[in-house]
């Protein structure tokens, strides 16, 4: 049985010394001004009480992603590892980013195709640990398969207990009297991609044409995304 990778983010251990995330640049070759992985820092509680935090996040690798069911031309998938990944039909036309709803995913200017983070696919195949976590000095992140209850990932999600962003690979250690709303929030499936997969997807294919779909899908998710921005 293939492994189901996963990762914790252990926020008691993150010092917010970005290793993490030069060590993804470097080892991804990402385009200037972009990152696969950040670390935010969040000021929590109100003065004079006031506590700050490291929060690392990357790509959550969902289990149903948005943004595989956004892309008009099969580019986006997830693989047998449950890692989400783009293959080289992408086209750059950037619906996955507007349906990411963690807006983890960005525009490669050089290569004009979507990047994301991968779990550097290509060294987890050899063996290796995403470069993120080898490269992590305070041990805060860590990686493996969630499919294994005898593995260390699993046995760090039960002994630490692991707070998982409902229906993606990701979890994350709180410290103690900090709460759930800190970390990104669980995934909810907008209706707005149903109706691109269900709907517009068949309509652009059979009648429209593919990219005369695709641009009339991106117009209603971008301008369903910005009413709720307006709403909130």
């Amino acid at each position: 049985m293939a492994a189901r990778y996963g990762m914790v983010l252990d926020l008691r251990k993150c010092i917010g010394c970005d290793a993490c995330v030069v060590a993804c640049k470097m080892e991804n070759e990402v385009v200037r001004g972009k990152w696969r992985t950040y670390v935010h820092e969040k000021d929590i509680g109100e003065y004079p009480q006031v506590t700050k935090i490291k929060l690392p996040t990357l790509c959550n690798h969902c289990e149903d992603p948005p943004c595989v069911k956004a892309c008009p031309v099969g580019a986006t998938y997830v693989n047998d590892n449950g890692v989400v990944l783009v293959n080289n039909r992408c086209i750059g036309c950037g619906y996955c980013i507007t349906a990411c709803p963690y807006d983890e995913r960005f525009k490669d200017s050089v290569k004009n195709v979507v990047d994301k983070c991968t779990y550097c696919y290509h060294r987890v195949e050899v063996g290796l640990m995403p470069a993120c976590v080898s490269n992590c000095v305070s041990h805060c992140r860590v990686f493996g398969d969630l499919d294994d209850p005898g593995g260390y990932l699993s046995r760090y999600i039960k002994d630490n207990h692991a707070v998982n962003v409902a229906q993606t690979s990701t979890y994350y250690v709180l410290p103690e009297g900090i709460e759930r709303a800190v970390i990104p929030a669980d995934l909810e499936r907008p209706a707005l991609i149903y109706l691109w997969k269900n709907i517009i997807h068949g309509l652009g294919k059979a009648v429209l044409g593919l990219a005369a779909g695709a641009v009339v899908a991106g117009t209603i998710i971008n301008t369903v995304k910005g009413g709720d921005k307006h709403n909130e």
